[in-house]
């Protein structure tokens, strides 16, 4: 195998989650290392410079060919107009082709043939044909080359993912599309302009036929797909190589996989949020283009705004593709594309409401920005999670829709805004203007975020996680975890409170009650439940050395012994149907470590959720006890203190507030009650709750038969601890 073969495979075999992913240039320079597609975004940065002077050469060319204004502007349009007619006619076969052929040499087919194409426009006007036959065939060449393109697109995007490892995708992706759609359409813009005036200032006056700017590009654009199909076919033989499944796709009748692609799409929540959540924003961002230059007018500006408006989207657009991905950090993605489209919708919808063209250029970029953010994305997610069998047709229905549903978008929002004209209110002396225009943008804005939120709601891979905190916490590097899905038959207590507050007691009491009721009862703590969980207790709490762990590292021993609690104990006793009874559990944390150490209790949240799978108390009994009362106790037992035990006044009632400022925030899970008041009537009152969870007030319904004294008794605690446990106040 080649080394540039090697440095493919060995790339794609990293594993996801090995290593931090780097962002910013340096993924970019990771990227650039893998040599096939290094090579694969030189050619296709040339071939996209040449794409966009194509388009714009092959409607100057066209219009050059005819006289008078309506026939240029007929020419111009219609040239322009039919490089979108093929999603029509070819749409729904492109991505069978790409995932039935080699896709390597469907590539370098389509080349060669648009290569053709593209240069027999300015052979053809050399040859001295009429004007009118000379645009007719420029209005064929078109069609046929943007139908090659159809074929070629599915292609390349679907070979892409298999060149370079998953991990790495979405900063090819970013390097991709920043070329596409920021850097090349600027450059040809200019280098057709720079064309023009150096050609006609090395020849004076008028140019020949064949020395046109416009067949000079034109010339350019073939030349480039040439060097593309000659660069695929030779120098990134790694295509073929990656592709699976060929010879059984060949056997199948292209009608059955075109059903087949059609049903996967249908089919998988992931790939229809994705269509859906595409397609919305591009009809949004098809209002936006159709309305611009009659919002530019609403603003009493004129072609100097609109020009204004649009290129604040392409900067938006370079914004939210370069920046994004640094400023979300490690978040979903799934979950980021469908806030993107809520974020370039919501500012579709302020734009309804900009009277004057600062806003209103503020409003463009972050539709620009969230469009970007959505696209990129989406390709990753495309390429990344769509199975390789599939993909060409994915890509293909994605990239077919989105052209007709923004030729649609743009068709009839012109339209209806050439309909619904305008009309000027004076509102406290502001001059605003209520138009068509306005209303759909409106209409458009709030259309795509019911596409955001629907694409969300099909998509998102962290159920229950509040959406605003996943994303400030992704920013911060700290993203929050979905909790970890399992079936619970039973329930989980837990006892809170500050030292000498009597959950021992209670905890007893409790799990008797239960008992006799005929309950599996896990009596359990934290630290110390397990084997793993006693040593690290020892580390934690014992004052015999004098190397106590410093704060992060004493909150970090608290969350490897609830992670190994949770999975060794919790858990499956909540599965099997038992009631849990912890003696302390993440409230705990967050008082102690988080107010009593002064941690940032957001950190240590996050970490005891990321320890714990999102694991949460179904009760959590909180006795709420005095410091100075609750250390008498201690004191009063004789069994000498732990760390936490022989910290100040001031710690302790850091601690106590900590708890009741968490049940406050939560009072349908808490039961606070006040450690002062008899034992018994404390424990008629946990009691009570519980069974009500259980079942019927006052009583236990249907209980779970018992399982024998050894499945009832709190795990890998000795006979010692346990009467420690049960002496304690």
């Amino acid at each position: 195998m080649s080394r540039s073969g090697d440095q493919s495979g060995n790339a794609a075999k990293q594993p996801n989650g090995g290593q931090v992913d780097p962002s910013g240039y340096a993924a970019i320079r990771s990227v650039l290392r893998i040599r096939p597609f290094r090579r694969l975004w030189i050619v296709l940065g040339a071939a996209s410079f040449g794409d966009w002077l194509g388009l714009l050469a092959t409607a100057l060319f066209a219009a050059s060919q005819v006289q008078g204004s309506t026939a240029q502007g007929a020419a111009f349009g219609g040239v322009t107009a039919i490089r979108l007619l093929p999603a029509l006619v070819l749409g729904p076969v492109a991505g069978v082709f790409a995932d039935r052929f080699d896709r390597r040499w469907t590539m370098v087919i389509c080349d060669l043939l648009r290569f053709v194409l593209f240069a027999s426009i300015p052979l053809y006007a050399l040859s001295g044909a009429a004007g009118g036959l000379v645009v007719g065939w420029a209005l064929i060449a078109t069609f046929l080359i943007e139908s090659l393109t159809l074929l070629w697109i599915p292609a390349k995007e679907a070979a892409v993912p298999n060149l370079i490892p998953r991990a790495r995708l979405e900063a090819a992706n970013q390097l991709t599309l920043i070329t596409t759609y920021g850097l090349t359409p600027v450059a040809a813009a200019i280098g057709l302009a720079v064309l023009d005036r150096g050609v006609r200032g090395a020849v004076g006056g008028d140019l020949p036929s064949w020395a046109e700017p416009a067949q000079l590009a034109l010339w350019f654009n073939a030349f480039s797909r040439l060097a593309t199909a000659l660069v695929v076919a030779f120098g990134i033989k790694e295509i073929s190589e990656a592709q699976r499944g060929e010879a059984e796709r060949a056997e199948q009748s292209m009608f059955r996989q075109f059903s087949e692609g059609w049903k996967y799409i249908g089919q998988t929540p992931l790939v229809r949020g994705l269509v859906l959540g595409i397609f919305g924003a591009f009809a949004g961002g098809g209002i936006v283009v159709g309305t611009a230059k009659f919002f530019a007018n609403s603003l009493g500006a004129g072609d100097a705004a609109f020009s204004l408006l649009f290129g604040a989207i392409f900067v938006g657009l370079a914004l939210g593709i370069g920046l994004g991905p640094m400023v979300v950090k490690e978040m979903s993605r799934r979950r980021w594309f469908g806030m993107s489209i809520v974020l370039a919708s919501a500012a579709v919808m302020t734009l309804a409401f900009a009277i004057h063209l600062s806003m209103a250029i503020v409003g463009a970029v972050l539709v620009g920005a969230g469009a970007g953010m959505a696209f990129l994305a989406g390709t990753t997610l495309l390429g990344g999670e769509v199975a390789d069998e599939v993909r060409g047709r994915v890509f293909a229905v994605v990239q077919i829709g989105t052209r007709l549903v923004l030729i649609l978008a743009i068709g009839l929002s012109s339209v209806l805004v050439g309909v619904g004209g305008s009309r000027k209110l004076e509102i406290a002396d502001l001059g605003i203007s209520v138009s068509s225009t306005r209303l759909l943008l409106l209409a458009a804005g709030a259309a795509g975020i019911f596409a955001g939120i629907s694409a969300f709601g099909q998509m998102d891979d962290k159920k229950g996680v509040p959406v605003l905190a996943d994303l400030w916490g992704s920013i911060r590097g700290r993203p929050l975890m979905p909790a970890e899905p399992f079936v619970s038959a039973g329930l989980f207590v837990v006892f809170e409170g500050g030292e000498g507050a009597g959950k021992s007691t209670q905890l007893t009491a409790l799990s008797e009650r239960l008992r006799g009721h005929g309950r599996e009862v896990v009596v359990t703590r934290e630290p110390g439940a397990t084997g793993v969980g006693r040593r690290i207790r020892s580390l934690v709490l014992d004052t015999s050395g004098d190397d106590a762990p410093s704060p992060r590292a004493e909150a970090l021993l608290y969350a490897a012994d609830r992670a190994h609690h949770v999975a060794t104990v919790v858990r499956p006793a909540l599965v099997r149907g038992g009631v849990v009874i912890s003696d302390r559990y993440v409230d705990s944390s967050l008082a102690y470590q988080g107010a009593g150490r002064t941690l940032p209790v957001d950190e240590v949240s996050w970490l005891s959720s990321w320890a714990t799978g999102g694991l949460k108390p179904d009760l959590v009994v909180l006795l709420d006890v005095e410091p100075r009362t609750g250390l008498s106790r201690v004191a009063s037992r004789n069994t000498g203190t732990d760390r936490l035990e022989a910290e100040s006044i001031a710690f302790h009632e850091r601690v106590r507030y900590a708890f009741l400022d968490l049940a406050a925030a939560d009072p349908k899970r808490y039961l606070v009650l006040d450690a002062s008041r008899p034992a018994d009537e404390i424990t008629g009152l946990v009691v009570r709750r519980v069974e009500e969870m259980l079942g019927k007030p006052g009583g236990i319904v249907h209980p779970r038969p018992a399982q024998g004294p050894d499945t009832s008794v709190q795990p890998e605690l000795s006979d010692a601890e346990l009467v420690t446990m049960e002496h304690k106040t």
